[in-house]
């Protein structure tokens, strides 16, 4: 079996309503803790507060359970927590919805599903 055969699939396995709760719900997080973001082709960087840290590992969860097709690597420091998402090759079409998600700060900024073409909301 070839590595396109086991990969999961670009999209989103919530519904419409979990994922409009889970787009406000990670805008509230940003709004209180996100310190600054920036993207590098088909990564994004975060960085929250410290005190965000049980909340980001949560979002961590929740998200790996809903796209599993993201890649993310948290690098907790003291004074600032680090969260790296990287969207695979296959999503390049739709990272720019994808990662809108995670930098906005409300959650009337986000246009559409975040989690690519196929999502159910």
């Amino acid at each position: 079996m070839n590595d396109i055969a086991k990969a999961p699939p670009i999209a989103c396995t919530l519904d419409t309503g979990s994922f409009k709760d889970r787009i406000a719900w990670i805008a509230a997080l940003n709004g209180r803790s996100l310190t600054s973001s920036w993207r590098s082709d088909l990564a994004l960087t975060l960085e929250y507060r410290p005190a965000a840290l049980d909340d980001i590992r949560e979002l961590v969860h929740g998200e790996q359970a809903c796209c599993a097709f993201l890649d993310f690597d948290l690098d907790e420091r003291a004074d600032k927590l680090i969260l790296t998402i990287t969207a695979p090759e296959t999503a390049r079409d739709a990272a720019d919805v994808l990662f809108e998600q995670f930098e906005a700060k409300s959650a009337a900024t986000i246009s559409s599903c975040g989690c690519a073409p196929g999502c159910a909301a």
